[in-house]
């Protein structure tokens, strides 16, 4: 194994005392090399959402892996069940650069009906309210020793992408305009439910599905809606408005992984509607290419045995956390 590592032992003169300190240094440094060894020559198994069970990876292209991680939406400090994915695709993504080029991407979702609300509460401009959280959000998950990724992409840079799309998905009869709207037909994609393992036929008004009149089915989602003069808008063939929020994750990860990426990751929470509605209008918008080859999620995060929730009370800010303890002690409670 020495050989295997071209490790060469270091040869130690001096008292006894440095002998053994130099000794135990090399059994540190060997144990990393070791690390390192197995890192590159064992599988890797992840478990995936979609097939239910633990598979082994295999990348797209030889040697190289796309990653996508659904990322904050920045308008407020991210409190820990945020941090979660964060850091555990932090230690993935360390993982998958050890054997393989590693291409990943986290966005920001900077257009949104929560920041919205938070520039009409505060009396703050938009742009600066996200400028704020987005500096927050990356210097506290660094606190936590989570790598930024290779790309970091803007909903709001990328509305020109999303309009492309959407309207491919209307070519296609996936999508119809209603009421200056234009809604992604869950009808037309017979695999819908296929990733949450769920019967469309189950599928309950009401249940994380805003119901309107001008939708086909409760279930179709919003892919553009318009805008009001007050809020943020942007020319389209459908009128002055802004992007639903599951477009924004197909079209970022189109432009800058491809039509097809290895690994989608996110919180479970994201699988219903989030994740679902993301697979469905891209292997739509790119005639049944498949979006994702892995879907991998977190779990959730328990406060004294129960789920972490804003009705609860018992979320925690990491803006606060990292005042009071190391970053190092958050990030290993949360993995």
């Amino acid at each position: 194994l020495w050989r295997a590592l071209n490790f060469t032992e270091p040869v130690v003169i001096g008292r006894p005392e440095n002998r053994v300190r130099a000794a135990r240094q090399n059994t540190r440094r060997s144990r990393s090399r070791q690390c390192c060894y197995y890192a590159r020559s064992m599988s890797i198994q992840l478990h995936d959402t979609k097939q239910g069970k633990k598979v082994p990876f295999e990348p797209l292209k030889e040697g190289e892996v796309t990653m996508y991680l659904c990322g904050p939406t920045v308008y407020n400090y991210a409190h820990i069940g945020n941090a979660r994915p964060a850091v555990v695709f932090d230690l993935l993504a360390r993982l998958l650069r050890r054997r393989y080029k590693l291409t990943f991407a986290r966005n920001l979702t900077d257009v949104d009906d929560k920041i919205n609300a938070a520039s009409v509460e505060t009396g703050k401009p938009i742009e600066e309210i996200t400028a704020r959280f987005i500096k927050a959000y990356n210097d506290d998950m660094g606190a936590l020793g989570v790598q930024m990724p290779d790309i970091e992409p803007r909903a709001t840079e990328h509305i020109a992408e999303m309009i492309t799309m959407i309207s491919s998905l209307i070519e296609k009869g996936h999508a119809y305009e209603a009421e200056g709207h234009v809604l992604f037909d869950v009808g037309s994609h017979a695999d819908y439910g296929a990733l949450s393992r769920r019967d469309l036929r189950e599928m309950i008004a009401g249940a994380r599905v805003e119901v309107a009149p001008y939708k086909k089915a409760a279930q179709d989602f919003v892919l553009w809606k318009p805008s009001t003069p007050e809020l943020p808008g942007w020319d389209s063939p459908w009128g002055r408005g802004r992007p639903g929020w599951h477009i924004e994750c197909s079209a970022m990860a189109k432009k800058h992984l491809g039509e097809t990426i290895d690994i989608h990751a996110g919180c479970r929470d994201l699988i219903f509607p989030h994740h679902e509605n993301e697979f469905a209008q891209s292997r739509c918008a790119h005639d049944g290419a498949e979006f994702a080859r892995y879907w991998v999620h977190n779990g959730f995060l328990s406060m004294d045995s129960e789920k972490m929730s804003k009705s609860l009370g018992n979320v925690l800010l990491v803006h606060e956390m990292i005042k009071t303890m190391p970053g190092e002690l958050i990030r290993l409670a949360l993995l």
